[in-house]
């Protein structure tokens, strides 16, 4: 009679200790790139062995999308202000807190988010999928209130208006796109382009 084998058990780590661990993978992303990020040196910074890297997150990409996703200071999950307009203004807000930081280290990633289709999978499950779905969610309580209609043809671009300015204004301006500037675009592109007014306007 053959014995079935035991799985393995990933150990048990202190939020303390894992934080380490994405700092230490954040680190070496903004020296280096993704691309000469590696396990083994994640581990040396970490003081760590690899195997534990690999026991917890398995890949390189699964473990900077956790990285990522616990350096994010805000999601848009919570956001329910009770408008639309409201909403869009409050997700600029969050987005525009971590803008420096967060738009630094996604340029880290560089060509390598469109060509590595594990890291891109990653962190469209971590990162990208749950913020879509907030957007969508703010959506369905607006035209639950009759806001918007639900075919409403601008609704399609918000996430790709309000994520795209994070990343081109660098490259533009050299400045990154701060909660003010995000909101000040809600209010003069996305909410026209949605037929609501900015909150004080006529």
């Amino acid at each position: 009679m053959t014995s079935t084998p035991t799985p393995a058990r990933r150990s048990k780590i202190t939020p303390e200790r894992e934080q380490e661990f994405y700092e230490a993978v954040l680190d070496q992303l903004r020296e280096h790139g993704y691309e000469a990020l590696t396990m083994e040196g994640v581990a040396a910074r970490a003081s760590c062995g690899k195997s534990t890297l690999y026991r917890q997150w398995k890949t390189k990409p699964q473990l900077v999308a956790a990285a990522l996703r616990a350096n994010r200071q805000g999601t848009l999950v919570a956001v329910d202000t009770g408008t639309l307009a409201g909403d869009l203004r409050e997700a600029a807000r969050i987005a525009g807190c971590g803008s420096g930081r967060d738009t630094r280290l996604m340029q880290a990633l560089g060509h390598a988010v469109l060509s590595d289709e594990e890291l891109q999978a990653a962190l469209r499950e971590a990162l990208v999928e749950p913020e879509l779905a907030a957007f969508d969610a703010m959506v369905e309580r607006a035209v639950a209130r009759g806001e918007i209609a639900a075919d409403h043809p601008a609704v399609e671009f918000m996430p790709a208006q309000l994520m795209g300015v994070l990343r081109i204004r660098p490259v533009l301006e050299g400045r990154y796109a701060d909660a003010d500037y995000l909101v000040r675009f809600v209010d003069a592109v996305m909410l026209p382009s949605l037929g609501l007014a900015a909150p004080g306007t006529p």
